[in-house]
């Protein structure tokens, strides 16, 4: 099971997701491998700043949250990149925690 199936089946369940996500997007933040845990969230628990697990274009991610409005929310990477608005149900979780 890739991380991103666990996590999305944890998250359904209403439970915490601990992965280990590959990839360098979110370098300084969180590097390729770490330990992720991943809580249940909506857009009501979303501030600018926070790391949040999102359904984007047919994929997902782990991005930061840029903007924040009451609808949508403006994702990004650590390395600059803006990828766009992501509507209120895109939302599936939040970073809550990165260890070794």
């Amino acid at each position: 099971m890739t991380w991103v199936a666990e996590a999305r089946e944890h998250l359904k369940q209403g439970r915490h997701a601990s992965v280990r996500p590959q990839g360098g997007s979110m370098r300084g933040r969180i590097e390729s491998g770490q330990l992720v845990t991943i809580a249940p969230a909506t857009i009501a628990d979303v501030q600018p700043g926070d790391v949040v697990f999102v359904a984007w274009k047919g994929n997902y991610l782990l991005h930061l949250a840029k903007e924040v409005e009451p609808d949508r929310v403006l994702i990004g990477n650590t390395l600059g990149k803006i990828n766009g608005w992501v509507t209120a149900s895109a939302i599936l979780g939040k970073v809550i925690s990165v260890t070794d």
